[in-house]
């Protein structure tokens, strides 16, 4: 019988191992690069390790394979720092963190937050997310609530659970979680939006999104 796919969600448990670890009370997590770019108009951006999804088109498969090799432990503080750091010396006034899924480090995220808000509150932060924790978990999604400098972009695969499968391999209910997240974050009062992977998508296809998506939110 063939196989429909991987659970992200488990998939997401056992990358923590590998990428995630408390010392002090403090969870540290892998990253492996900072640095600024043109994106969204000039952007600092921490690139951390890890991923749930292994999505055929990503551009950093190499790295979220490689987790115990690329990068190293860092406390959200020590992160937040060096995006303000890049911001400050560039003129940016957005930061992100790419490279992998910013949510598998709740904690570590929640940090980073806090301490831009405290030490750089001027600074948009646009979180870049499957959507599939937070589609999962609410509480996490309402934890992004405390910070009113903090935007999500949910990038949706496909515009189906069929191309949401193709695309990532993973099982295609997990599809919903990413309309799921949307749901869950403008209930908490996130400001957020959906990004639509739509190269391998026809037109048809996105109609039926946008509809569904109506339904969801």
């Amino acid at each position: 019988m063939e196989s429909r796919g991987y659970d992200p969600l488990e998939i997401g448990e056992v990358v923590r191992r590998f990428i995630v670890k408390r010392v002090g009370g403090r969870e540290l997590r892998k990253y492996y690069r900072f640095r600024g770019g043109r994106w969204y108009g000039g952007i600092a951006t921490a690139d951390c390790v890890g991923c749930n999804l292994s999505c055929r088109f990503c551009w950093n498969w190499r790295v979220n394979t490689g987790l115990r090799s690329v990068g190293r432990f860092y406390t959200g503080e020590e992160v937040a720092r060096r995006i303000i750091s890049i911001a400050r010396r560039r003129g940016y006034r957005q930061a992100r963190i790419s490279g992998g899924e910013p949510t598998l480090s709740m904690d570590n995220l929640i940090e980073v937050l806090e301490t831009l808000n405290r030490e750089e509150p001027r600074l948009l932060f646009i979180l870049e997310t499957n959507g599939i924790v937070l589609g999962a978990r609410k509480e996490e999604a309402c934890r992004l609530a405390c910070f009113p400098n903090v935007h999500v972009r949910v990038s949706i695969k496909g515009t189906s659970p069929e191309e949401f499968h193709i695309l990532t391999g993973a099982k295609p209910e997990a599809f919903e979680l990413q309309l799921k997240a949307l749901e869950n974050l403008l209930d908490c009062g996130v400001s957020a939006h959906p990004s639509v992977m739509l190269s391998f998508s026809t037109h048809e296809g996105f109609e039926r999104l946008l509809n569904l998506s109506l339904i969801h939110i």
